[in-house]
């Protein structure tokens, strides 16, 4: 069975949010500013009711076996309005994390080919995503998939 036949993407729930923080958590940078603890920090229930309550923002999960099936990646995806390019619209991907137990095996490219045709669906022009320079595998990952390092990405940390 493909990873697309094996995957099936769906909205996530409040009852995903353990399990969406734990993939956060699982790399070398997310175990630095993630906290996976039962329970969550009230932080990330905020976060996931504002995310959940816009209609601009969709938190993914991808789930082995169906929809009701173990969660076994996830991704978020922003729909944003532009003026450039004759008022386009953009799709952002951040978050993008697959279990490490099941890495290696079509499911993070299955879950970008999604995340590429809902962008489409939704009447976008481009998708940009943003990795952290240090996520050198992942960086290769997205080039592989047709993301070009087109722009010089910036950030600014405020600490909040």
């Amino acid at each position: 069975m493909s990873a697309e036949q094996d995957l099936t993407m769906r909205r996530a729930g409040r009852a995903d949010l353990e399990e969406i923080v734990r993939l956060l958590a699982e790399d070398q940078l997310g175990a630095t500013r993630e906290r996976a603890v039962s329970p969550l920090p009230e932080e990330y229930v905020r976060a996931f009711e504002g995310i959940d309550a816009d209609p601009n923002n969709e938190l993914v999960v991808a789930c082995q076996g169906g929809a009701a099936g173990r969660v076994v990646g996830c991704l978020q995806l922003t729909f944003i309005p532009y003026l450039t390019y004759a008022g386009s619209w953009r799709a952002l991907v951040e978050g993008v994390r697959v279990d490490a137990s099941v890495r290696s095996r079509g499911y993070g490219e299955a879950m970008m080919r999604w995340a590429v045709q809902r962008a489409g669906e939704r009447g976008c022009r481009m998708v940009q995503l943003t990795s952290n320079k240090a996520r050198k595998d992942a960086i290769r990952f997205y080039e592989r998939l047709g993301f070009k390092a087109s722009h010089e990405g910036l950030k600014l940390d405020l600490g909040a």
